[in-house]
């Protein structure tokens, strides 16, 4: 997928790079697969705000994307869309029954392509979903199980992929785009190949009504505010040379660890970063 840049005859314009979505579907999504979604405004289930800068954005469509890949078969792409809840597109394919199911858009995979879901050893090729026991060294893949039979859950975000790097005592040593390298089950589903869309990195909003009609409120900056509301706050002109920018709360924003899973610790060979 190309990339569209626009004439700066407008000050948001000037800096605009949005993706080319020429060919992606133009009319509604499959209906029996969407469902209404209601935006929570960064609000928990008592009403109160628990995360700042979500409101707004235009209303969409829950697209219900198949991210277990467990009823087997072979499918065919009928068409690729664009999916406003996810920054990959999706593809409406359909089995043998006609039945239609929204899988995760593949790069490489094009209209009319057949694509298989299987429990044993099939093809190696893009979009394929199979059994990490199956699948080859150094491959590829994405959409992959933590757990089995629960979906894939890592690697599912635009031009994200994992490497699968060797298999040992019944599980697969999986290296993430991050680094960190663990351990997964080798009775887990994956998908081969790459997620697709990978130009949505380079992707420019140009200006900030993009941004809250996708749902994302200002931001006020830290040094902006009076030293009651934030540790950065206060001060003649903007202060310098401090430690690590803090949050609100005076936590650091840069990689503070937040997992408290200790239970699958072991399944970690190595953190991300070292």
């Amino acid at each position: 997928m190309s990339l569209k840049k626009y004439k700066p005859t407008t000050p948001g314009l000037r800096h605009k790079i949005s993706l080319d979505n020429a060919n992606l579907w133009k009319k509604r999504p499959e209906k029996s697969l969407t469902m209404g979604m209601k935006s929570s405004g960064g609000r928990n289930n008592y009403g109160r705000m628990t995360i700042k800068g979500i409101g707004g954005g235009v209303k969409k469509l829950y697209r219900q994307v198949d991210f277990k890949r467990n009823i087997l078969g072979d499918y065919i792409v009928e068409r690729i869309e664009y999916d406003p809840n996810r920054s990959t597109n999706i593809m409406l394919v359909r089995d043998s029954n006609k039945k239609p199911f929204y899988f995760l858009h593949v790069e490489g995979v094009k209209i009319n392509d057949t694509i298989v879901n299987s429990n044993e050893k099939a093809k190696i090729q893009s979009g394929n979903c199979l059994p990490l026991k199956y699948i080859p060294m150094n491959t590829l893949i994405h959409n992959i199980e933590l757990k089995k039979l629960k979906g894939g859950q890592v690697a599912r975000s635009a031009g994200t992929y994992c490497e699968l790097m060797s298999k040992q005592d019944g599980y697969a040593q999986i290296k993430m785009s991050s680094g960190e390298l663990r351990k997964i089950h080798l009775d887990c589903l994956a998908t081969i190949g790459i997620v697709a869309n990978l130009d949505h990195k380079n992707t420019k909003y140009g200006n900030a009504g993009v941004r809250r009609r996708l749902g994302h409120r200002p931001k006020v900056r830290g040094v902006a505010m009076n030293p009651v509301d934030h540790p950065m706050g206060g001060g003649e002109g903007k202060a310098s040379g401090r430690a690590n920018s803090p949050s609100k709360w005076g936590t650091s924003i840069k990689g503070v660890r937040t997992r408290r899973n200790k239970r699958t610790n072991s399944m970690i060979l190595k953190r991300r970063g070292k």
